[in-house]
């Protein structure tokens, strides 16, 4: 099995739902752009990649998104040393089609209350829906391994709640562990290092909103 050296998950850079929210009243969630903003800030995170890469192979993995291709297409890498697969299990989690503002700040609201692991929103998903097709993404990604000529590097460009949730598959944290993480800035970058004991380690943790409130376990 070839493993890759490093696991890098991406943000998709600031979206114009990320700055007004009443666009998802006008446009689908997946058709929306890039802002300026937001393609600076991918172009800053496409330095750091090709730096990090060097002139090494990479299998990259993106969303179906509009704002994860620009995204993608914004780091500028070397086209001869990529290979691109549109992922659809990597897409964001689905809030329903045409939002009404109001309605989403509501089922927000909810959403806090209740958590967001387990709330579903009215027309679309659960955060456990998303953990479900992240996994699912997961078990393909293992048997890519299989390939003895695997490249060294992996790289998926995908959104703030699916990088969270990969990384909780993959470490197995716990749902409480979970809900007390924070989604990472647009265009910011966490990335798993296979380490000389054959174990993958986190470049550097999530920010944290609150302490974890776990259910007793006994026994």
């Amino acid at each position: 099995m070839a493993r890759p050296r490093r696991i890098v998950l991406v943000r998709h850079g600031e979206s114009t739902g990320n700055v007004d929210d009443s666009v998802y009243e006008r446009e689908p969630d997946h058709a929306l752009a890039l802002t300026g903003r937001g393609r600076r800030q991918a172009e800053a995170t496409g330095e750091q990649l090709r730096e990090l890469f060097g002139d090494e192979r990479v299998s990259v993995y993106v969303s179906p998104y509009r704002r994860t291709h620009e995204t993608l297409r914004a780091f500028h890498l070397d086209t001869g040393l990529i290979r691109v697969r549109e992922e659809p299990r990597l897409r964001e989690q689905d809030w329903g089609n045409w939002q009404d503002r109001d309605e989403v700040r509501l089922q927000k609201a909810y959403r806090d209350a209740y958590g967001h692991f387990f709330y579903r929103f009215a027309q679309g998903e659960s955060g456990a829906d998303v953990y479900d097709r992240v996994g699912g993404f997961l078990e393909s990604l293992f048997r890519s391994f299989e390939d003895p000529d695997h490249p060294p590097n992996v790289l998926i460009v995908t959104h703030g709640l699916a990088m969270r949730l990969f990384c909780m598959r993959w470490f197995h944290w716990t749902v409480a562990e979970f809900e007390s993480l924070a989604n990472p800035g647009n265009g910011e970058v966490r990335m798993l290092v296979l380490g000389d004991d054959g174990k993958y380690t986190l470049d550097r943790p999530f920010d944290r909103w609150r302490d974890p409130e776990p259910y007793e376990i006994n026994g």
